[in-house]
């Protein structure tokens, strides 16, 4: 069954971190082919953010996190665990998690690195609500974070008008005081039949770094996007379907949507076969562009900032990526439905 049993588990505030850099649709025309009008039909995105020279996936992670400890009202003491999903991390190892653990200073928790796909980030928060849940936990930060534009190949137009940078961050809590909503239940699948329709093929075990995969472009993202299309198309408004039904929720019953903020026609695809209304979709991917693993928390902290979740309200976090894995993860809100900074 998908929903949490044991201790209840609440979110107590969230964050999010972009960096300065926006990049344009006008200014992608100058540097691949393609257009601004081919890149709002084809996706719905209008800019996306791009991490400076230096500026690493542990940096966003990192202030997208203190954001969140600080809305949440806990301190580093209070941290048990650091989860961040990532698709790309600094370095293969240290992960991200340990090195955002050390610069928060939270010398009693724990710390891992969730890698999958894009839908990392229900992952991480639904493996943080089992911990809690379980009584393993107290209280987890859950981070989503990506620096994808250091691994685009910029003359490839297929990616590199979808991706931008940037993190979010939840705190998760079995401490009821003060919290923005409760985890009622998630749900996490996986096609692993179709493991090379989004990857990144080079400098590990099957392909290590030499002159070759340098020369073959295996060191950069690659997706086969009409494939993902067609995917996600026949699997998810299904799974959700079956997802809401074994939670003991109707579809009809989700107050508000938020997808994987990938690309506007796969939203669109997706509400229309589930007979969901568009407006109920929280959607800001034509600021960010697909962030990846960061995503949802981009599009929830947004949402939870401007007040526009409300005491009651169901919402339904989703995703899909690179595995191909998906899932889902379904909370109430409780408490006033704003956050400060």
């Amino acid at each position: 069954m998908p929903l949490f049993s044991g201790r209840p588990v609440f979110v107590l505030g969230t964050g999010m971190h972009v960096p300065e850099k926006i990049l344009t649709n006008q200014e992608l025309e100058k540097m691949v082919e393609t257009t601004n009008e081919w890149i709002i039909e084809r996706t719905g995105i209008h800019t996306r953010h791009i991490a400076a020279p230096g500026e690493l996936t542990s940096d966003l992670a990192f202030a997208a996190g203190v954001q969140a400890m600080k809305t949440a009202g806990v301190t580093v003491d209070d941290l048990d665990m650091v989860l961040v999903a990532t698709n790309s991390p600094d370095t293969v190892f240290p992960g991200v998690a340990a090195k955002v653990q050390g610069m928060l200073g939270a010398n009693c928790s724990g710390a891992a690195d969730i890698q999958s796909g894009c839908t990392g980030c229900v992952y991480a928060l639904a493996m943080g609500s089992a911990g809690i849940a379980a009584g393993l936990w107290d209280n987890v930060l859950v981070i989503g974070a990506e620096v994808l534009s250091s691994l685009i190949d910029w003359q490839d137009r297929n990616t590199c008008v979808l991706f931008g940078d940037g993190a979010g961050a939840v705190v998760l809590s079995s401490n009821e005081a003060g919290n923005l909503a409760r985890i009622l239940a998630s749900d996490l699948r996986s096609d692993g039949t179709k493991h090379d329709l989004i990857c990144f093929p080079g400098g590990l075990v099957q392909n290590p770094a030499s002159e070759k995969t340098l020369e073959d472009n295996l060191h950069k993202v690659q997706m086969k996007g009409n494939e993902v299309f067609k995917f996600v198309n026949q699997a998810l408004p299904g799974f959700l379907h079956e997802s809401c039904e074994r939670a003991g929720i109707k579809a009809s019953e989700i107050d508000w949507w938020i997808f994987h903020q990938a690309n506007l026609r796969i939203i669109d695809s997706v509400l229309r076969r589930l007979g969901v209304e568009p407006a109920r979709a929280i959607v800001n991917l034509e600021k960010y562009g697909n962030t990846s693993a960061a995503s949802v928390f981009l599009a929830l902290h947004e949402a939870v900032a401007v007040g526009r979740l409300l005491p009651g309200q169901k919402i339904l976090i989703t995703s899909f990526g690179a595995g191909m894995t998906y899932g889902d993860i379904i909370l109430e809100m409780q408490g006033e439905g704003h956050v400060q900074g």
